[in-house]
């Protein structure tokens, strides 16, 4: 009987295990395909000048990350740290100087804001820890309407901008190298104006590298929150930056959805120095 039972013990001891693994909500990887600690991710990402945080804009867990590695790093800087945001436009750059500054009071920067639909659960932390620390934030993205008109009417058409309007882009003669695997997946989606497609997302890409470079200081770190797509295999973003930058010493996170986190996919080798796996079941935040 005592035999039986413990066998029953087993079993249940074994189900419940099971259980939890599958249960598991996040698997963090490094470049390699290795299982790794956040212990260890984040003692990695602090010998880094800028981290890229390559997100999935919907996902809980990945936000969550970004609120914790942004107060360990502002702790182990004494708060030399600058945040930079691909979900604000570089038209709102001084908005967010004056709020950051105490000079607008919430509602009134809510208000004027052009806010994503997950603003308040997903980057509103951030810019309040920044505001509260008194960390510099960057608006880095180039204006919607301005990355649409090279969608619809090619890049070309940005030449009739004014000055004031131009001052929100990286500068026009920006490169857009097709040979990128990330502008080629692009190029091979078969869009009728795939090519005008490309050139939105590297005036994108070029616009963010430009406003990071800009306002950078230095002996001063910088974490940047954008689309994985956006950083990536050291693409994107950073293959701008290295132009400005090459000097620096860069960290970049990825975010992959998949059924079970515990399995690395092979296709995910070197798309980041850490790849957080998070499962397809997780809520969304919008």
């Amino acid at each position: 009987m005592k035999k039986y039972f413990i066998l029953a013990v087993i079993t249940l001891l074994t189900l419940n295990i099971s259980m939890a693994q599958k249960m598991q909500a996040y698997q963090i990887y490094d470049s390699k395909g290795k299982k790794v600690s956040y212990k260890k991710m984040l003692k990695v990402l602090k010998a880094k000048d800028m981290i890229f945080f390559g997100e999935l804009h919907n996902d809980a867990i990945a936000h969550w990350f970004e609120l914790e590695i942004t107060k360990a790093i502002a702790a182990q800087t004494a708060n030399k740290l600058c945040l930079g945001f691909e979900m604000i436009e570089a038209d709102q750059q001084q908005l967010l100087n004056d709020y950051l500054a105490n000079q607008l009071k919430d509602k009134a920067f809510l208000d004027s804001m052009r806010k994503w639909p997950n603003y308040a659960t997903d980057y509103e932390p951030l810019i309040t820890f920044a505001k509260n620390n008194q960390l510099p934030c960057v608006a880095s993205n180039i204006p919607r309407k301005y990355a649409s008109k090279v969608f619809k009417e090619g890049r070309a058409s940005l030449e009739s901008l004014s000055a004031a309007e131009k001052s929100f882009i990286a500068p026009l003669d920006f490169q857009v190298d097709t040979t990128l695997s990330q502008y080629k997946l692009m190029l091979n989606m078969g869009m009728h104006n795939s090519l005008n497609f490309v050139s939105a997302q590297a005036i994108k890409d070029a616009t963010m590298a430009y406003f990071i470079h800009k306002y950078w200081q230095p002996n001063t770190k910088f974490i940047h929150f954008n689309g994985a797509f956006h950083s990536d295999f050291y693409q994107g973003i950073i293959w701008y930056l290295l132009k400005h930058r090459p000097e620096m010493n860069y960290g970049t996170i990825s975010t992959v959805q998949q059924d079970d986190v515990t399995k690395f996919n092979k296709e995910h080798l070197n798309q980041a120095d850490f790849i957080i796996y998070t499962p397809n079941s997780l809520t969304k935040t919008h």
